[in-house]
């Protein structure tokens, strides 16, 4: 009964500070103006996991057609306003450089979702194998709109930056 009433407060303690973090990972409240029906809308996320605790300091740097755009930490979210056309989105590898891209074709008006996650380079088609962090590699893939999303609704975020 002694050591429950010492661990209430320290539980009460977790909570609050579970609580908070919490609370920082939720979307701003800020509205999101709507784009320019002549720009294509890109929304750029990086949901992470347990699985990929190894790379959480790493803020890899996403780029279109080689230009850089930005760093996407762990657990954010934010979109670039871009013009109508035709793009290939990499993000730095960190671990195998794979050269890998991202085609999209982009309309007036559309809204995509990329998505940068870990990924062990095989999955991807590259080769490697393991459980190494060389045979890793960051990537950039396609998301659903409703997957896309239902994800903003989770991560922290950080605003268009343009």
């Amino acid at each position: 009964m002694f050591k429950l009433g010492l661990l209430r407060p320290a539980l009460v303690g977790l909570l609050l500070v579970t609580g908070s973090a919490a609370a920082v990972a939720a979307p701003a409240d800020t509205p999101i103006v709507a784009a320019s029906q002549a720009m294509a809308r890109v929304w750029f996320l990086r949901p992470t996991s347990s699985a990929n605790l190894e790379v959480w300091g790493a803020d890899p740097v996403i780029s279109a057609n080689g230009a850089p755009i930005a760093a996407i930490p762990p657990d954010t979210s934010f979109y670039r306003d871009l013009p109508a056309g035709a793009y290939n989105f990499t993000v730095q590898p960190y671990g195998l450089p794979t050269g890998a891209s991202y085609p999209v074709q982009l309309l007036p008006g559309s809204q995509s979702y990329l998505e940068v996650q870990w990924e062990p380079t095989w999955v991807e088609g590259y080769p490697g194998g393991g459980r190494s962090n060389q045979s890793h590699a960051f990537f950039v893939r396609g998301m659903s709109p409703q997957l896309g999303q239902d994800y903003l609704r989770t991560l922290h975020y950080l605003g268009s930056g343009s």
